[in-house]
């Protein structure tokens, strides 16, 4: 399985939805789909653009949980 820590990352830096999509040009739909870990895949131009953003790295986004 994988775990989103955008909700995270972005209340760290105390984010809005509203702020990501103007500063990164990604749609409100999109970041609010991973935000909301509902999004079933993710495009890598939209991973760049939020780790260019959020300076951060792809792990900090995603984590791969086992399921047992």
């Amino acid at each position: 399985m994988i775990k989103g820590h955008l909700s995270r990352l972005m209340g760290e830096k105390r984010l809005t939805i509203k702020e990501v999509h103007e500063e990164t040009g990604l749609s409100r739909n999109t970041i609010s789909s991973i935000y909301n870990e509902k999004a079933k895949m993710i495009d890598l131009d939209t991973l760049e653009k939020l780790c260019a953003f959020l300076n951060c790295q792809v792990g900090d986004l995603l984590e791969y949980i086992e399921e047992s």
